[in-house]
């Protein structure tokens, strides 16, 4: 039952799927389209929001208020050269909010309104949080998140913003690659053992803005990422967009039309040339592009086979190359020490990056995993193992760290430690000792481009009684969803006592400040995360003087735990985080009235078709009904159709409620007369059965048949005397239906012949089915002089058989 609670996403760019454990595997759930792929669309309208499949289909026709590509905005700002080059493709109309991140304006409500890049995604998970509890019948809150691997901390950080808003708690938010990964080893029953060398597997995830490349070492319960390189900005997308803009030239100079300069055009014309793409991968024949309509009512041809694509997208393929060797010089692995190569993603089919995977690795690609799917049952898996009500078998997981962080712990000098190289383990934990008299900031940055992560004020720092510097440890953690932060600090003050004096209480050391190794591990949870030391202060010897004059007294440490100011990039503060969770709510609201009264408008105009329909025809209520009502009613039908199409179009739930009643009034007591005709001659027949039945018992009984002769004569004549009436009933009943006019309700129901006959029934029951008396038992009977004899020479016979003993037993012989 708890596996009905928790679900997996992946979250993607173009699209995104649910994944579900359930009934002893992995589920993908599909939405009320049916559909196991939901589109990543927010669309906005005067009334609701539009999610989903239904968003996407109506892209076109409201471009400037359906949101697509967030995943790729989501916790960036909105200056990064990035972004500005993946808004071009972006037809909504976007703005720089007061904090630097990218907001989108849109018409909703009939008001402008800017919401966030954290508040759309909110409104998307909300969708996927409704369809999952529509398929599970049941409240949803648990869920684990798929993200790329190069997703740095800003972007995990403002998509667990998204998922808090949208009411969901998330276990986790599990790399792309690791979910991959998980998929494919935890169904594996012939992986090596721990002591034997490990199976080394290359995964491909080429989607449709991203592609990522990973190796991982298998043995039997545990996995262990050993690389993993990305190329954010090449996807199958990359190619549409290559081969839109070749068709685009040659629609310029054939039909005089600029496509590039129409985004509606161009939406089409990307639609189109991804469908090509596809048949590109099985054919490699010349294949026709035909668009009706495309732009000032033209009609377009054009015609590419997949050596003309090669060659156009030759620069993408060749970042796919350097993507994949960088992967493998980064995992030390040699081409014979790589076991598979496994693919997965949308784009991966593409026959030339699959030619290029064997020329690199020198091994044909598998396609064993589900190209689509693969994510969203890995973050399921994990999801299950997270859950403990969920019984999973052991699966070790060892992720890694995609890009190097480290911290400045000196403003002034900029001095700084890298604390986690590129690909270090996660989650991992470190300890970092400072000498510190005062409060101190440290900055943590990643080292490859330094890119702020975040800023960490240690409080409440002060010197010792001599004003030395007192030991200062910061715990600086990544934690299992990827996530640098510094969660707690301690201050280690150092007190002397005399040695006759009594001992002071020295508190405990802060939990996980002793040294550890790094296990296997890694997805355990964060208060058993390893954990190093790191000494920033390493040769210092501030205050050895004064130890030396005061070595005949005993020292005592005390530790002390130090307040934390975290201030993390992009991420929202709880009054914040309430806000927008308050809003979300609000539309939630906004959203299921709408849909309240879109299904009682549709609901009245289903009564109007149908009622009309049936006055129509002489086969349902047309003979039910006088010809002048008739023609009334269906007058009064057609002025309500005409204003449902117009002035009714807009109005409010109840609106529509009061009409429905109003028509049901005049249409409900037809159709109940109607199906007063056609039911009760069929119960009068049922009826008249039942008293023949009955009527034949009774002559039995008359006729001295021996299984009713334990009735008495005075209830079998009541029973006839019931009959007798019963019948006179049905009959007086069948001939007032025959003539009866159909234009009128009958003066009896079918419920009351229901009632009679049960009534009836329920007499006869009682009296035929009563069971027979049980005969008396009959007295003991004296046996006969010759049997009594004969009994009586048998125990003569067998006293015979015994010698007597003794002691007076007796011996029977065998």
């Amino acid at each position: 039952m708890a596996s009905m609670f928790v679900i997996g996403i992946d979250f993607g760019n173009e699209s995104s799927y649910i994944a579900v454990p359930r009934a002893g595997g992995i589920e993908t759930i599909s939405n009320d389209f049916s559909l196991r792929a939901t589109p990543s669309c927010v669309a906005f309208s005067n009334r609701n929001r539009i999610l989903g499949v239904a968003a996407k289909n109506q892209l076109i026709t409201n471009l400037k208020n359906t949101i697509f590509g967030f995943k790729r905005l989501l916790g960036k700002q909105f200056d990064d050269p990035a972004i500005q080059h993946e808004l071009r493709f972006a037809p909504y109309p976007t703005i720089r909010c007061k904090d630097g991140t990218i907001g989108v304006k849109v018409h909703y409500l009939d008001e402008e309104h800017v919401f966030t890049i954290q508040q759309i995604t909110a409104m998307f998970f909300t969708k996927l949080k409704e369809t999952a509890e529509a398929a599970l019948k049941c409240e949803v809150n648990q869920c684990v998140i798929s993200v790329p691997s190069f997703f740095d901390n800003a972007e995990r950080q403002a998509l667990l913003d998204a998922a808090t808003i949208a009411g969901l708690k998330v276990l986790r938010i599990f790399n792309e690659t690791a979910a991959t990964a998980l998929t494919y080893g935890i169904y594996k029953q012939d992986l090596p053992t721990p002591e034997e060398p490990p199976r080394n597997v290359i995964f491909v995830d080429c989607g449709h803005t991203s592609l990522q490349v990973s190796a991982c070492a298998f043995n039997r319960g545990k996995l262990k990422m050993l690389a993993s390189t990305a190329d954010p900005q090449l996807g199958g997308r990359d190619i549409d967009i290559i081969l839109a803009e070749s068709f685009s030239e040659q629609f310029k100079s054939k039909y005089n039309i600029e496509p590039s300069k129409n985004p509606r055009a161009m939406l089409r014309l990307l639609g189109e040339v991804e469908k090509l793409k596809k048949q590109m991968s099985a054919n490699s024949t010349k294949l026709p592009l035909n668009i009706e309509c495309f732009m000032n009512d033209k009609d377009v041809h054009g015609d590419m086979k997949r050596t003309d694509m090669e060659e156009l997208c030759a620069g993408l393929f060749e970042r796919v190359e350097q993507t994949m060797l960088k992967c493998l010089q980064e995992s030390k692995l040699k081409r014979e020490e790589i076991h598979s190569i496994e693919i997965v993603g949308g784009s991966s089919r593409v026959p030339a990056i699959k030619s290029l995977i064997e020329k690199i690795f020198g091994k044909v690609p598998s396609t064993t995993l589900n190209q689509d799917e693969a994510v969203a049952r890995g973050c399921a898996l994990q999801c299950a193992m997270l859950c403990p009500a969920i019984l999973v078998r052991d699966f070790s997981i060892t992720d890694i760290q995609n890009y190097p962080i480290k911290v400045i712990y000196d403003s002034k000098t900029n001095e700084d430690l890298e604390v986690f190289p590129k690909n270090h383990p996660i989650p991992f934990a470190k300890n970092l000792t400072f000498n510190k008299r005062e409060t101190f900031e440290l900055k943590a940055v990643y080292a490859h481009n330094n890119k702020l992560i975040g800023r960490f004020i240690v409080n409440d720092v002060k010197p010792d009684a001599e004003g030395q510097n007192q030991t200062v440890k910061v715990k600086a953690r990544i934690t299992i969803n990827g996530i640098f932060t510094v969660p707690n600090a301690t201050l280690s003050e150092k007190q002397e006592i005399d040695d006759q004096a009594e001992p002071m209480e020295v508190s405990p050391p802060h939990p996980g400040s002793e040294d550890q190794q790094p296990s296997a591990g890694a997805d355990s949870a964060e208060n058993s995360t390893p954990e190093n030391d790191v000494d920033m202060n390493k040769g210092s010897e501030n205050g050895s003087k004064s130890a030396e004059k005061k070595e005949r007294k005993k020292r005592s440490v005390k530790t002390i735990d130090l307040p934390v100011k975290v201030e993390l990039v992009g991420a929202y503060s709880s009054n914040e985080l309430n806000d927008l969770t308050e809003q979300e709510c609000k539309m939630v609201s906004t959203d299921r009235q709408e849909r309240d009264r879109i299904d009682a408008r549709n609901a009245l105009e289903e009564y109007v078709y149908e009622l009309r329909g049936k006055l129509s025809s002489p086969d349902e209520l047309a003979t039910f009904v006088p010809d002048k009502e008739r023609e009334k009613l269906c007058q009064q039908l057609d002025e309500i159709e005409n204003w449902l199409y117009e002035e009714g179009d807009d109005c409010k739930r109840q609106v529509y409620s009061d009409k429905l009643k109003s028509l049901q009034d005049f249409g409900e007591p037809i159709k109940k007369r109607k199906l007063e005709f056609e039911v009760q001659p069929q119960l009068l027949e049922e009826f008249s059965s039942t008293l023949q039945l009955t009527q034949k018992a009774v002559d039995q009984y008359n006729a001295g048949i021996e299984s009713y002769s334990h009735l008495e004569k005075n209830e079998v004549q009541r029973v006839q005397e019931s009959t007798n009436s019963a019948f006179r009933w049905v009959e007086e009943i069948r001939n007032k239906l025959n003539t009866a006019s159909r234009h009128q309700n009958l003066h009896i129901t079918a419920d009351q012949i229901k009632s009679e006959k049960n009534k009836f029934e329920q007499e006869v029951t009682k009296v035929f089915q009563k069971p027979k008396p049980q005969p008396p038992p009959a007295p003991p009977q004296e046996p006969s002089q010759e049997e009594a004899s004969k009994s009586g020479s048998e125990a003569k016979s067998e006293s015979g058989n015994a010698s007597q003993l003794p002691n007076g037993d007796e011996k029977i012989d065998a």
